[in-house]
């Protein structure tokens, strides 16, 4: 990640700035952060991760949408994560490029971000009362680690290697191996 921008932006600043530019960018506490090129496997990682979450979501006919590498998730005034998938509950308006609403996100860990994904993002999507799922992906291992929001808004986390994974709310579940093209 770099950082390039010295002024501090808002969350709607932002948006309006970052509409149309190249690239993917965050707001990291005001500040424009361009995310670093990706590896192929990572990306089609986020590609199987977003076919397995669309392919489950339409078995179980959930009025969700499933979004990758776009929509915003405002956490606060000024940050904003654009996660590389997202799954929204129902789906977010077309004309939109942000949501405060997300049921589930995903982010495929690389050595450049894996830190900022276990910490500051973490806690930032969690802060939003609507996030069930928190998903990383790491495709070195092959293993999910599966943060989700459980009884009296505890945190619990599982590392799976293997099988079904069972996202509730919305009621959906697919097989670990489709996240790496099994």
């Amino acid at each position: 990640m770099s950082e390039v921008a010295a002024k501090h932006m808002t969350v709607d600043e932002f948006l309006a700035w970052a509409e149309g530019r190249e690239g993917k960018w965050e707001l990291h506490d005001g500040v424009t952060v361009q995310m670093a090129a990706e590896q192929a496997y990572h990306s089609r990682v986020k590609a199987f991760a977003g076919d397995a979450l669309l392919a489950a979501l339409r078995r179980k006919r959930a009025e969700c949408g499933v979004y990758a590498d776009g929509l915003a998730v405002r956490i606060t005034h000024r940050r904003a994560f654009v996660p590389d998938e997202l799954v929204t509950c129902p789906p977010a308006p077309e004309k939109d490029m942000e949501t405060t609403t997300p049921l589930v996100v995903v982010e495929v860990l690389s050595p450049s971000t894996a830190a900022f994904d276990h910490g500051a993002k973490l806690e930032g999507y969690f802060s939003l009362a609507s996030l069930a799922h928190y998903l990383l992906i790491d495709p070195d291992r092959r293993v999910l680690i599966y943060h989700s929001r459980g009884r009296d808004d505890v945190i619990e986390t599982r590392i799976l290697r293997e099988g079904a994974v069972r996202l509730d709310p919305p009621g959906i579940a697919f097989d670990m191996g489709e996240l790496f093209g099994d």
